[in-house]
């Protein structure tokens, strides 16, 4: 399999019940299905958190002010469409008052004929979702942009 390094960011969406927004996709390659939190690859001259910013809204309609800055970053070693990449990541929060409609209005064609749609869940979902789940450290990533919960 061929290698690439690239630079990502994503966000993570959370409601106030703590659950979080997951995108669904179809590697055309291999036809394997997984989860992942919105975002993509960081354009030349943009920083992390513009991406993570553009990612959102273009793959979510969910406004960028929705952000916070900051931040973690996170070794990504996984396949798409038949290349292995590999490369930090920067995961952005988003802690969001209620849970939006989300919308893929701004999707490219390629990511159009891969999305097979989102899902909200629970931390104690992550582990027992049917497809793939990237990066599968999520809830670790989830907890150290969240802190504990409280109550």
């Amino acid at each position: 399999m061929r290698e690439a390094s690239r630079r990502a960011a994503r966000v993570l969406c959370v409601d106030p019940a703590r659950r979080v927004l997951l995108l669904h996709w179809r590697d055309p390659f291999d036809e394997r299905r997984l989860w992942e939190p919105p975002g993509g690859g960081v354009e030349p001259g943009e920083s992390d958190f513009e991406a993570a910013c553009r990612e959102l809204w273009e793959e979510t309609g969910i406004p960028a002010e929705a952000v916070e800055p900051g931040g973690v970053e996170v070794a990504r070693d996984f396949p798409w469409k038949g290349v292995r990449f590999r490369g930090p990541e920067r995961f952005f929060l988003a802690r969001l008052a209620e849970q939006p409609s989300v919308r893929g209005g701004e999707l490219t064609s390629e990511e159009e004929d891969t999305y097979l749609g989102h899902g909200w869940f629970g931390e104690d979902e992550l582990a027992t979702l049917d497809d793939h789940l990237e990066p599968p450290e999520l809830a670790e990533v989830l907890g150290r942009l969240l802190g504990p919960a409280s109550g």
